[in-house]
């Protein structure tokens, strides 16, 4: 109540990468309290062993992850992990670091309870985000979500994935192939049955040489038509990667209304819910739920967490509904979720 009252009211006042930074400086400050991370652990997390699930060989505490997006560089791992998350996404990740696309590049639609963005892979790139993965303390799940730089052209794409891949392998628990972000130029291109099973074999070559290989998964676009998911069913089969993140931001604007719905970029949050859960059942459906899925789009409260597991997902990540709904958010979520 007092973030969605007080906090929030008084935070989205202001530019939205501005507060993001803002957020992050604060609690990478206020965690060095000391006490302070003992408090927010026993306020926001939730000891149920009933929530654990074991999946690609690990063992989640519990089913909710934050979504790739929100630390994208490896900044506050130890920090989010006290608010309850099953799991943190870190990326996209690139070879070199990369500014992203020009300011202003992410919006608040307040009114529809979502957010567009075209960031453009901003990150600092994949050697120092190494060196934060290493002095990482939190025993926390962490997914590295991986992608090629904007300089890159397509047909040399599967070298930047290469690169992320083999420089992270030591650092992370799993690994998501991103090629369904809308604002990398071209980038949705790598979706098509060629390219993409290209990228996935080179991943999955390179795996196999590993003492104890690592899970890879696809994110994709909710934008796809179902000729285009029924390939991603043959390229999961094919590639024998180990799950689909479904799904991205989508590039649709149906039925907004706040100020902010033309800009161009990737829409999340509540728009994208039924497109989200839509792809999730047919993937489950068609597949015979031959493989994992982990369900992101419009989850705000518990319900929707439901609405995604009753769909075919095994897991599922927050992003959108965490900055709007607060961090009580996740414990709320596991309170009414098995």
């Amino acid at each position: 109540m007092v973030y969605k009252f007080i906090i929030r009211p008084f935070l989205f006042l202001f530019d939205p990468e501005k507060v993001h930074h803002f957020t992050f400086s604060f609690l990478k400050t206020v965690f060095k309290i000391p006490l302070i991370k003992r408090i927010v652990k026993q306020y926001y997390l939730v000891d149920n062993q009933s929530l654990k699930k074991e999946l690609f060989g690990l063992e989640f505490k519990n089913p909710i992850g934050l979504a790739a997006g929100f630390d994208k560089n490896a900044k506050l791992i130890d920090e989010l992990a006290c608010f309850g998350f099953g799991f943190i996404e870190i990326g996209t990740v690139t070879p070199k670091p990369q500014k992203g696309n020009p300011k202003k590049r992410l919006f608040r639609l307040q009114k529809d309870k979502a957010i567009i963005n075209r960031m453009g892979f901003n990150n600092d790139g994949v050697d120092v985000i190494v060196e934060r993965l290493k002095k990482v303390n939190s025993d926390i799940i962490i997914g590295g979500n991986i992608g090629k730089n904007k300089i890159t052209p397509n047909e040399r794409a599967v070298d930047d994935y290469v690169i992320c891949f083999q420089k992270l392998f030591d650092y992370v628990h799993y690994f998501v192939v991103n090629v369904s972000s809308p604002n990398t130029p071209n980038l949705r291109e790598l979706q098509d049955k060629k390219p993409l099973s290209k990228i996935l074999n080179s991943l999955q070559e390179i795996n196999a040489e590993k003492e104890k290989r690592k899970p890879i998964l696809l994110k994709i676009a909710p934008d796809l038509s179902k000729e285009q998911l029924q390939d991603i069913i043959d390229i999961v089969k094919e590639t024998k990667i180990d799950g689909i993140i479904a799904t991205n931001t989508t590039i649709s604007r149906n039925n907004l209304i706040s100020r902010a719905k033309d800009e161009t970029g990737g829409l999340s949050g509540k728009p994208v819910k039924e497109k989200s859960t839509e792809v999730i059942r047919f993937l489950n459906n068609k597949s015979n739920h031959d493989f994992p899925i982990i369900g992101v789009g419009g989850i705000f409260f518990s319900s929707d967490a439901i609405e995604k597991q009753e769909a075919g997902a095994d897991l599922i990540q927050v992003f959108t509904g965490f900055i709007y709904e607060g961090p009580k958010m996740i414990k709320n979520i596991l309170k009414n979720i098995g």
